[in-house]
């Protein structure tokens, strides 16, 4: 059975939020064109439909009204404002009526819980059906938030969260929803005290200081690249079919490529266990690309967190966005080399880029947009997620997940996720969205690396 809509809710803030509009930062403008982050969390419920409507569901409603009365700006709308003010012309918008509502689908599906939830490689539109989809842009208005909890009778719940990037980073999107759950857990008399509820959100965009105009600069970049012309046309030939799977680095397996960096000579790299994880996955997608090694050069982009880089540094329950584009590029003969030569290569240069901000992590700001753009021909990686987020510590009073994807990353390819392994003894998971035949040879590429650590 297909998964089918059972009910759809408007969910309002409880008390009832105050109107206002915040401007968007520098930070923020780069996503305006965009599309939501999209995270479906997988729970086991061995429950039916009409226990779901009459237990927990009244729970999960009335905790996502509590959410979303400290979290009121995903109520509203980010729109074009007349001013010409914050964010170069575009603001977000609330307006404490009835319009300030957030969508809760709920659903019914007659898939296969075990196989969604156990990470191997499955069909993406599989697991589009169980995340909600944000309504079409009105007027150059756009809605921020939805979500959606479908029920797999007897076996499991899906809690599927979509949140437009423009409204915030993964930072504040986890901390929405750790909120949620927070508040679903003592609606439900479950313990609060098992995972403590995280603070409140921190709403002030000011200190995000713009001294230099750049949220202006780059929407006058956008807005110049969509008048240079149409983009070039997409391959021919209907697009290839996805599937989503996720790969998992043990903690033993991180110490050993460590120790590999190390022992080769890196030494000085700052050799974290993300540097390492985002090293021997770029060496695996490069190694699937038949367009690889007709390229000289090799390109890696990932986002680092400014809140606490910035001078003064930014509470990091700050709502919004607060990343900066962190740029790495290798010869591609070195990224493709025998054994774990190309991990080395990698996890080298990509320490040197993390050290790197230390210089200044604003440095270069009027040119992060038009460099963006000027790599997509490249085919670089990307990294979606980071294991700091701890996306497997969001328990709405039915303990951790068996699951969590990040589907949002199947829209650039080239990009894969990244969080906490969910054993939780501090390996790191990778999620990766490729079509079949790609599959099958990343996941051969990343288990015989693994052998001859």
């Amino acid at each position: 059975m297909a998964t089918k809509v059972v009910d759809k809710l408007t969910v309002a803030a409880s008390p009832p939020a105050a109107a206002g509009v915040l401007p968007l930062t520098f930070f923020d403008v780069p996503w305006i064109f965009t599309g939501p982050v999209e995270r479906v969390f997988f729970y086991t419920y061995p429950h039916a439909v009409e226990h779901f409507a009459a237990h927990l569901l009244p729970s999960l409603a009335s905790s996502l009204s509590a959410a979303l009365h400290r979290f009121y700006p995903l109520l509203g709308r980010v729109r074009p404002c007349s001013s010409g003010g914050g964010g170069g012309g575009y603001e977000f918008c609330s307006t404490g009526g009835d319009a300030d509502r957030v969508e809760l689908t709920v659903a019914e599906s007659g898939d296969d819980f075990e196989e969604l939830a156990g990470g191997g490689p499955m069909d993406v539109g599989r697991l589009y059906s169980l995340v909600p989809r944000l309504p079409r842009p009105e007027e150059g208005s756009s809605e921020l938030a939805a979500v959606q909890v479908t029920v797999f009778p007897g076996k499991g719940l899906a809690v599927g969260v979509s949140i437009h990037h423009v409204a915030c980073d993964d930072s504040s999107f986890m901390h929405f929803v750790k909120t949620w759950a927070a508040n679903c857990r003592v609606a439900s008399g479950g313990d609060v005290d098992a995972v403590p509820p995280p603070p409140p959100p921190f709403l002030d965009r000011g200190v995000v200081a713009d001294p230099d105009g750049l949220a202006a600069k780059t929407l006058d970049q956008m807005r110049q690249l969509a008048n240079s012309g149409p983009p070039p046309p997409p391959p021919s030939g209907p697009p290839p079919k996805l599937f989503m799977a996720s790969f998992t680095l043990t903690r033993d397996s991180i110490d050993k490529l460590k120790q590999r960096v190390t022992a080769s000579g890196g030494g000085g790299v700052h050799c974290s266990a993300f540097t390492v994880a985002c090293a021997y996955a770029w060496t695996c997608l490069a190694r699937v690309d038949a367009t690889s090694a007709a390229r000289e050069r090799a390109h890696l982009l990932f986002s680092v967190e400014c809140r606490r880089r910035l001078t003064p540094p930014v509470p990091q329950e700050y709502l919004g966005n607060c990343l900066r584009p962190c740029f790495v590029e290798v010869d591609t003969a070195g990224l493709l080399g025998s054994g774990a030569d190309g991990v080395v290569t990698a996890a080298v240069a990509i320490g040197a880029a993390i050290r790197g901000l230390d210089d200044g992590v604003l440095d270069g700001a009027d040119g992060w947009f038009q460099k963006i753009v000027s790599l997509m021909p490249h085919r670089p990686m990307s990294i979606g997620g980071s294991p700091r987020y701890g996306v497997y510590d969001t328990d709405f009073g039915l303990g951790r997940p068996a699951k969590v994807e990040l589907l949002s990353i199947d829209k650039t390819p080239g990009t894969v996720s990244m969080a906490e392994a969910r054993d939780g003894h501090g390996g790191i998971e990778i999620g990766v969205a490729l079509p079949e035949a790609d599959m099958a040879r990343f996941s051969s590429c990343f288990a015989d690396g693994l052998k001859q650590l």
